[in-house]
């Protein structure tokens, strides 16, 4: 039997100038995102939209849900594979359409992981392992975008630095 989570989030708009949505211009996009017992995530829209570019975008806020599911996936599947990970980071990227009218879509994610391991002999599984992640990762799986995978993986020398 399956097992179903739900998520709860509150969203409330906090860039009212006086005049409500008069007018494109007569508003900020200024938002917040809350959740019971975690910190306020400060949201805007893109700044080509208008928004605030020292708070988070929602294209953002996806694009590091991929790359944060990917990862702790990533680190789960490890464990059974023989890999110790001891470094795990991700510059992820997209690229999204916006069309004539207004509207648009992400139109893929690409993932460059940078992964430590303990022991250079698992190199080889340790880059093979992001594709099986995919097939795994809740937020992956829900989006109708390719997710692309570019990693590096490197073994840590003695001393605790990466290797090549």
């Amino acid at each position: 039997m399956a097992q179903v989570h739900r998520y709860e989030v509150d969203v409330r708009w906090t860039g009212d100038e006086g005049t409500g949505t008069s007018s494109y211009r007569a508003y900020r996009r200024d938002h917040d995102v809350a959740s019971t017992g975690k910190p306020t995530i400060a949201g805007s829209s893109d700044p080509g939209f208008r928004g605030d570019a020292a708070r988070w975008n929602p294209e953002e806020l996806l694009v590091a849900a991929v790359s944060q599911c990917h990862m702790l996936w990533y680190l789960h599947l490890s464990i059974g594979a023989g890999i110790v990970v001891v470094g795990y980071e991700d510059h992820a990227t997209a690229t999204m359409t916006e069309h004539a009218d207004g509207s648009g879509e992400i139109v893929e994610v690409t993932l460059h992981p940078r992964v430590t391991v303990a022991d250079a002999s698992t190199l080889d599984a340790a880059n093979a392992l992001h594709a099986e992640v995919h097939r795994f990762c809740f937020i992956a799986r829900s989006v109708h975008f390719p997710v692309h995978h570019e990693p590096v993986a490197h073994a840590r020398s003695a001393a605790g630095a990466p290797e090549g």
